[in-house]
């Protein structure tokens, strides 16, 4: 567990969570609403520890006996609801780890805190098994929900927490955090980053997966060389992307940002702003034949491959003319 201090933006919100403390009005339900990845239970768990403090720092000390418990996951009061299916949370585990035992008084803390990630997946029963407890909690009961799509919670439950949405983190403060506290170099940062949208649990995955690394490589491949592809070659290169034909969303996107950067470099032979920057020797080839209206039909070729695939059309023959169209456009000139 982590406290305030180890997450990376979020300000507002955690000025918001501290002040309830400061000032004495916390609410008894909260719903942290967000992507996934996109930190609702690190401010979850930040924000319950502070409330545990037995030093009652609003942020948390860190030091007391409550803090050390909460950073290890074994503070008793704090609670973490369980389900055994991986898709459903049942009524019986709701009624079991919160309704029931919610009648119980804290075991040595000021609060007790029940903490359901993935809250969409309660069933209609199991939210109005908890409906009553929201409605209704003893003093001491606080119930934190996170979830990435609050639409699936019923509108009353909404309307009796306190909802937290959780907003996209600064590009700069995400590259910064991931190289120098997950030391990533600064080349391979700008991609994670590029790609996780201001989402920083996604851009500490995608700096660190090799899955991701043998994606990018292989795009990098593609768009290196399409400008000298031959016809009978286009096959076996749709053969190799087929191997990602699962997520093509995410090899598009890579594409897009490789033709964002000629485009980049094209226009202001600026290096700073380039996400595939140590590619520049080839981003600058390219920049140097590629006219402008040309790195515009490229963007709409991938935009409209995507919808192609998105309304499920024949792979083969989409990636084909994908190829293609982007092929011709290295013949034209300015």
């Amino acid at each position: 567990m982590a406290g305030y201090q180890d997450i990376v933006g979020h300000k507002r919100i955690k000025e918001q969570l501290k002040s309830a403390i400061e000032l004495d009005k916390v609410s008894h339900a909260y719903i942290f609403h967000g992507p996934k990845d996109s930190g609702k239970m690190m401010l979850a768990e930040a924000f319950a520890m502070a409330l545990q403090c037995e030093q009652k720092n609003p942020c948390g000390c860190g030091e007391c006996r409550s803090c050390k418990q909460a950073m290890h996951r074994n503070q008793p009061d704090i609670i973490y609801v369980q389900h055994e299916k991986p898709n459903v949370i049942s009524v019986q585990e709701i009624r079991e780890q919160l309704v029931g035992d919610m009648e119980i008084k804290p075991y040595s803390s000021r609060y007790k805190i029940y903490i359901i990630d993935e809250a969409e997946k309660m069933n209609p029963q199991a939210q109005n098994a908890i409906l009553k407890t929201i409605e209704e909690p003893p003093h001491y009961g606080i119930i934190l929900l996170l979830t990435s799509n609050v639409d699936m919670l019923l509108q009353t439950i909404r309307s009796r927490c306190v909802r937290i949405d959780l907003k996209t983190v600064a590009d700069d403060l995400i590259r910064k955090y991931l190289m120098e506290k997950h030391q990533i170099p600064d080349y391979q940062a700008n991609v994670a980053t590029a790609f996780a949208q201001g989402n920083v649990g996604k851009a500490v995955h995608l700096s660190t997966s090799q899955e991701f690394a043998e994606e990018k490589n292989q795009v990098l491949s593609i768009v290196r060389k399409v400008s000298d592809l031959r016809i009978a070659d286009v096959g076996d290169r749709i053969k190799e992307m087929e191997v990602y034909k699962d997520d093509m969303g995410e090899y598009l996107n890579l594409m897009q940002i490789w033709y964002r950067d000629v485009l980049y470099w094209k226009s202001t032979g600026q290096i700073d702003g380039l996400i595939f920057r140590d590619e520049l020797q080839e981003i600058r080839k390219q920049a140097e034949r590629l006219a402008y209206r040309g790195l515009q039909i490229a963007f709409d070729c991938i935009e409209k491959a995507r919808l192609r695939l998105q309304a499920n059309g024949n792979f083969e023959l989409i990636m084909e003319l994908l190829l293609l169209e982007i092929k011709e456009i290295y013949q034209w000139q300015e």
